[in-house]
């Protein structure tokens, strides 16, 4: 499905609170949870540095809208994420009955910069949301900024790609 003008901006929020984690010291992942009438009702950063690698922006926004929303308003909400969403927070969506997931990047290019830089794969499959969610409408890679991701994975793991 193609994006719009409306993802690409929310993507681009997304990157920047991408950006502002690994700015205070924790991986590069924002996403923000946006209504049925484009209004972002929720954004978060990746928290995992304290040690809890359950602290993803995803997974809170799943929480925040099983708390807070109604079913008929989670099922309009459209959560757009800098990463697409691991198996995790993937499951979360579903559970809670979240709409569409917009990514800026896939799980297929980190796998690939990972491979490309020599990073090690993390203790959980990068599964595509569709094999953990099949319900659940995705759209993405966005090309612009997964590129503007990948530089923030390569500062991440301390990689000079100029």
């Amino acid at each position: 499905m193609p994006l719009n003008s409306q993802d690409h901006r929310f993507l681009q929020r997304c990157v920047e609170l991408a950006r502002e984690a690994l700015e205070y010291g924790d991986e590069p992942f924002g996403s923000v949870l946006v209504d049925a009438h484009g209004e972002e009702l929720f954004a978060d950063r990746n928290r995992v540095s304290g040690g809890d690698h359950t602290r993803h922006p995803e997974f809170a926004i799943a929480r925040w809208a099983a708390e807070n929303l109604a079913p008929e308003q989670r099922a309009h909400a459209t959560v757009y994420t800098s990463g697409e969403h691991c198996p995790m927070c993937s499951a979360a969506h579903a559970w809670v009955g979240l709409g569409r997931i917009v990514y800026a990047s896939s799980s297929a290019q980190l796998r690939q910069w990972h491979n490309q830089w020599g990073v090690d794969a993390g203790p959980v499959a990068p599964l595509p949301i569709t094999t953990i969610a099949p319900q659940v409408e995705v759209a993405g890679p966005d090309a612009e900024l997964s590129e503007q991701v990948r530089a923030l994975q390569a500062r991440l793991h301390g990689i000079d790609e100029t």
